[in-house]
């Protein structure tokens, strides 16, 4: 943890949470739909990349976070960041939270499984169901928070619609949280637009880190105690099947797995292990 004035942002940047994203189509390769999603993922980034330089962020490191992890445009970020591309890298969607960063921005980020939010997943909406860790059921946000927190560093903002918000603020009190669209369901909601999304998250970025650098001691990493715990329900009985060749897996009951983890970044390691090993039984 920090304790000089100064912030060394790292922005984990998903699509899922981005202003006018809502169907499967727009997050995955290979057609218009995805192009334009990831042209407004590029924009919302460079606009939180504004409000951290804004509140005085001494430097800025931007890491792709959704599925590939190449699907920011390079071209159009702000040139003053650093990027952290391509997969797969042992940190995953916290890629560089190890090298010299002060606090964590979440950009763009979704519901857990199961939750009532835009896109709702946990990792891999395939394989994975439901995650708990520590007795604590989490997103994505909380895994990598953890994760983060297990570095020194501290979670200081996050956007996304009003699920991930709702589920993340008493895991990041002290963070800064901006609404980019609301979840009517699945795959339907009221969203602000690519521009009044960009404006809100660069103030509320700025709000963040300017909260930050006065008084970095009063937005504490996220710590859980360990060993920890990980249950891991799959989505069907044969991706348990596959996941119990592992180990230290234990087998619960049809789809239910568990094993012990010495940290968050091992569980999430082993998580992101059963993710690619799940691609067998596409």
């Amino acid at each position: 943890m920090t304790t000089a004035k100064r912030a060394n942002i790292l922005i984990s940047v998903d699509i899922e949470g981005v202003a006018g994203v809502f169907h499967p189509e727009q997050t995955r390769a290979g057609n218009g739909e995805y192009e334009r999603a990831r042209r407004w993922m590029t924009e919302e980034a460079n606009a939180v990349i504004r409000g951290a330089l804004a509140a005085g962020a001494t430097s800025v490191k931007v890491n792709d976070s959704h599925g590939g992890f190449r699907n920011l445009l390079p071209d159009l970020l702000h040139p003053e960041a650093r990027m952290v591309l391509g997969k797969p890298r042992v940190l995953g969607m916290m890629g560089g939270v190890d090298y010299d960063v002060d606090a964590v921005m979440m950009v763009g980020y979704h519901s857990r499984a199961q939750g009532r939010g835009i896109l709702a997943h946990t990792m891999n909406s395939f394989a994975f169901a439901r995650v708990w860790l520590a007795g604590m059921e989490l997103g994505e946000a909380g895994l990598y928070g953890a994760l983060a927190g297990e570095h020194g560093v501290p979670v200081i903002f996050g956007s996304g619609d009003d699920a991930f918000v709702e589920e993340n603020q008493s895991l990041y009190p002290h963070a800064v949280f901006a609404e980019t669209k609301k979840a009517y369901g699945a795959n339907s909601g009221d969203s602000l637009t690519p521009q009044k999304s960009c404006a809100l998250l660069e103030e509320r970025a700025r709000q963040a880190v300017s909260a930050f650098l006065a008084d970095p001691l009063a937005m504490p990493a996220t710590r859980l105690d360990s060993p920890l715990r990980c249950r891991l329900q799959a989505q069907t009985v044969a991706l348990a099947d596959l996941f119990s060749q592992l180990p230290i897996l234990e087998r619960i009951d049809n789809v239910t797995v568990q094993f012990d983890a010495p940290s968050a970044e091992y569980a999430v390691r082993v998580l992101n292990s059963l993710s690619a090993m799940s691609a067998m039984l596409r």
